[in-house]
């Protein structure tokens, strides 16, 4: 079958791979579409410390059952989509039912053959039915959907609060459509990219750029210098690491959604005097999938002005380039 490999640091081309064989639970799914993530950033970057060559990367995807093994709820012919998470199920957060916290966590499209592909052997209970009137382009996005569904539920955001985005890639994006249905009143955002700041005020957001302002001075005078009520940092540098505890209020709270690279330096003693909060997330539960497919069916989130590019697997090379320039992409799709 076709599939998009990464070959080497930022060395990406189509070639032939075998068409998977079903283990019994798994389910044969031919890809629709299939979206660039920044962890497929990091892999085709060569940084990512798990990803072996050659790989066919992608974990964002949408497609149609083929084949089934056993027996399933499920039937040839349903519209899905993958979430792509691979648990243990034996390790203390497995036993606790938080499954997306594994110890030993892997990813179909990191640590096995997935979406930049014709076709992809999945385990059947990480399927989920595509609602009718969803399309299979939008679909394609559960995945980050459900991420910042699980970033906005873990935050401490309340109807009328304030919330600074640090960083507005995709995901810092559909984290600010999320926070807006859970009630946040303001919703300031900051990048460098003229293109995607665009995008930000096109979805009714405040858009700061960090270019040619003082993110911190301008979070300060809209919010009355008390700072935002929840700050989400999702950019992942040294400069967003300080940005976010500048821009939040004294008892205020910081989530980093970000996976940083390099280790930031984070100054715990600004902290301290106010009586900062400081949370993490990772990846979503099944539940925050299903309520992102539930969003995006009952149109309360258009992720429509996130696909920048719809491209056919052949120009995978080209697509990995444009996703280089964030002034000129945000989420490309990959069609097989």
């Amino acid at each position: 079958m076709k599939a998009g490999l990464y070959i080497s640091s930022k060395n990406v081309a189509v070639d032939q791979l075998d068409k998977p064989m079903l283990q019994p639970g798994e389910a044969l799914v031919k890809v629709a579409y299939a979206g660039i993530c920044g962890t497929d950033m990091m892999i085709y970057g060569g940084k990512h410390p798990r990803a072996q060559a050659p790989l066919a990367m992608g974990h964002e995807f949408s497609g149609v059952i083929e084949e089934i093994s056993g027996q399933s709820d499920f039937s040839i012919g349903d519209r899905v989509v993958v979430e792509p998470t691979l648990s243990c199920g034996a390790c203390e957060a497995c036993s606790a039912g938080e499954y997306h916290v594994c110890k030993t966590l892997r990813l179909i499209g990191i640590d096995k053959h997935g979406g930049f592909a014709e076709y992809v052997a999945v385990p059947v209970h990480r399927l989920h039915r595509i609602p009718a009137g969803l399309s299979d382009t939008h679909a394609a996005l559960a995945e980050p959907l459900a991420v910042a569904v699980h970033t906005v539920r873990r935050s401490s955001l309340k109807v009328g609060d304030t919330a600074v985005i640090l960083g507005s890639g995709p995901i810092g994006l559909l984290i600010g459509l999320v926070a807006q249905q859970a009630g946040a009143s303001e919703i300031i955002i900051s990048d460098i990219s003229t293109y995607r700041l665009a995008k930000a005020r096109q979805l009714g957001f405040t858009a700061l750029n960090a270019k040619s302002v003082n993110v911190t001075q301008q979070v300060a005078e809209l919010t009355a210098g008390a700072g935002a009520d929840v700050v989400f940092e999702a950019a992942g540098n040294q400069i967003t690491a300080k940005q976010m505890i500048e821009t939040v209020r004294i008892q205020g709270q910081i989530v980093v959604v970000s996976v940083y690279k390099q280790p930031p330096t984070v100054d715990l003693a600004a902290m301290h005097f106010r009586e900062l909060s400081l949370t993490t997330t990772r990846c979503y539960s099944r539940g925050d999938f299903e309520k992102a497919l539930r969003l995006m069916q009952s149109g309360m989130i258009d992720v429509s002005p996130m696909i920048s590019h719809e491209l056919p697997l052949e120009w995978i090379a080209e697509g990995f380039e444009l996703m280089e320039n964030p002034d000129v992409s945000l989420k490309i799709l990959f069609k097989p």
